[in-house]
């Protein structure tokens, strides 16, 4: 079972990555808007747990520098406010 949850959360996030990307080329959002970035840090999170259960260590460390790169981009937002 617990296979199985890791499973959905690295798909779910592996699609929730790419819904953003087609998002932001598409133009439907702005790159810095606070729904692609929410995108973006949910689906790394996603991924940082399928990545490490998987001990593929340096895709885990890509989607962390992924999540930092949207937490510190809302965190400007919220500063700006």
């Amino acid at each position: 079972m617990e296979q199985i949850i890791i499973d959905i959360l690295g798909w779910s996030g592996a699609i929730l990555f790419l819904i953003a990307y087609g998002l932001v080329s598409s133009k439907k959002v702005e790159s810095d808007s606070w729904l692609y970035q929410g995108m973006n840090f949910i689906a790394g999170i996603f991924l940082i747990i399928n990545t490490i259960y998987l001990r593929a260590y340096p895709s885990a460390g890509l989607n962390i520098a992924w999540v930092g790169i949207a937490f510190l981009t809302l965190g400007r937002k919220v500063w700006k406010k």
